[in-house]
């Protein structure tokens, strides 16, 4: 691929010279250069620059797309050319929403890198609106989300099972109940994921099922991750849903402790989603390990 265009990609994506120039490590002069060039090349603004920022043009979107495009072919070309030396290499790009990026896939990529090496894998990370984006516009090969959702152009794939349980602090007034009712979830205080979040996707599903409205219940704040959550109920008398999975350590370390809610539950899919169209040989490599993996 030519250089230039591995310029522009990286000016597309970061929205910016001076970081398109950090990540490349070149100087800033060079990337105004090689984008005047690409522009006069297709004798069209593929940029507009507004004050300190950045806009990608109509045109501009489209040559990104097609150059997302032709990386992608790269290194599907790589990798079917040494599958030829018997020696498999490449590179391809995981985006993963929160939960799956920091508590399921960091083990599945590290036994996928065991045993091929030479397979370069970026793992992105961000909630499950963000990474489905990211799918459509071509910069990620593969998304990894935890919501019910689905949007058009994209097939989904659930490669394995999760539950988000209701949890409290360890010192909250609420951790000697052990079991509260679904009423007590309308007034409780609550602690929740942030719009866009696939979990919070989820608990607004299971609560309509449920018949309750999700605006009723007593949500005092919402919270970019997990973690943050985690941290949060430490000096909290509150509650929060969280999935199972995220919240091992703490259970067992017994910083949080897990309220049982009488005749409610919410079961959920983590899925493996694909642009839909051509997918790369690499990207079916990784997927068919995946769906192998033991969790």
């Amino acid at each position: 691929m030519d250089y230039r265009d591995r310029v522009f990609i990286a000016v597309a994506e970061h929205l910016s010279f001076s970081k398109a120039a950090e990540h490349l490590n070149i100087s800033q002069p060079a990337v105004t250069k090689h984008i005047k060039e690409l522009e006069s090349r297709y004798d069209i603004g593929l940029f507009e620059r507004t004050g300190n920022k950045v806009y990608l043009t109509r045109a501009g979107k489209k040559v990104y797309n097609a150059f997302k495009q032709i990386a992608a072919q790269y290194r599907e070309l790589d990798f079917e050319m040494s599958q030829l030396h018997d020696s498999v290499s490449g590179e391809f790009i995981i985006g993963a929403s929160s939960t799956i990026s920091q508590y399921v896939i960091p083990k599945t990529i590290a036994s996928f890198h065991k045993r091929y090496p030479k397979i370069q894998i970026h793992l992105i990370n961000g909630n499950s609106f963000e990474m489905e984006q990211l799918l459509l516009n071509n910069q990620v090969d593969i998304a990894l989300v935890e919501n019910n959702s689905s949007q058009a152009g994209i097939s989904y794939k659930r490669f394995m099972d999760d539950e988000l349980i209701v949890v409290t602090g360890a010192n909250s007034v609420y951790a000697k109940r052990k079991t509260i009712s679904k009423d007590d979830l309308l007034h409780f205080p609550l602690v929740l994921r942030e719009q866009g979040s696939g979990t919070l996707d989820v608990i607004k599903k299971a609560f309509t099922q449920q018949g309750i409205a999700f605006d009723s219940l007593n949500t005092l704040i919402h919270l970019g991750s997990t973690e943050s959550i985690k941290n949060f109920l430490q000096d909290f008398d509150g509650l929060a849903i969280i999935s199972e999975k995220a919240a091992l350590s703490e259970l067992y370390m017994k910083s949080l402790v897990k309220l049982k809610v009488t005749d409610f539950s919410i079961p959920r899919t983590f899925r493996a989603a694909f642009k839909q169209g051509h997918k790369s040989r690499l990207v079916e490599l990784f997927e068919t390990f995946l769906f192998s993996y033991n969790f």
